[in-house]
């Protein structure tokens, strides 16, 4: 097995920092608008984008979630393993609310579209767009695209994107390994 850097530290930071103004430039001051982590992973990116939210651009009153999608995916039974659920924690209103979902990979989009079976639970968002870190485009099995994408990797079905979180595995890196 082999691993090889996609993104440096200073690279991610550069790319949270983009991601964050795209975010301002199309949401002004968030008055309408939640951001909504989807667990486990993009959640570290959801915290990562409010923080710069908050102290960079001093915007107030930001609503984040996170939303577990474990058991709206279509393919949760396939597993030998049993599941664990992530914690959902959505302490505000969706309804006629612009919504941006943030996930760390766009892969087959499959996680998307639970994510849009189960935030229909908390109301119906006026709207909602999508933010991954890394999107590995020519992986799609649903119509699904970013409307905010930090990187495009172009990386075959053998191949596997791992990004690493300082909060999680003590560094920010993200590796494209090859079996």
């Amino acid at each position: 097995m082999s691993q090889k850097v996609l993104l440096t530290s200073k690279e991610i930071d550069i790319i949270l920092h983009r991601l964050a103004c795209q975010l301002v430039e199309n949401h002004t001051n968030f008055k309408d608008s939640v951001l909504i982590g989807i667990q486990p992973r993009g959640v570290y990116l959801a915290e990562r984008i409010l923080k710069i939210l908050q102290e960079e651009y001093k915007l107030e009153d930001l609503k984040l979630g996170h939303l577990d999608i474990t058991f709206y995916r279509d393919d949760f039974r396939r597993s030998d393993k049993p599941l664990e659920a992530n914690k959902t924690k959505i302490d505000f209103v969706v309804e006629d609310k612009r919504v941006i979902f943030i996930d760390d990979v766009l892969y087959t989009g499959r996680s998307t579209r639970a994510a849009l079976t189960a935030i229909q639970s908390f109301g119906r968002p006026k709207e909602i767009e999508l933010m991954s870190l890394i999107d590995r485009r020519f992986s799609r099995h649903l119509p699904i695209q970013p409307d905010y994408s930090g990187r495009q990797v172009d990386a075959i079905n053998e191949e596997k994107v791992k990004v690493n979180w300082k909060e999680n595995e003590g560094e920010d890196v993200v590796y494209l390994i090859s079996e």
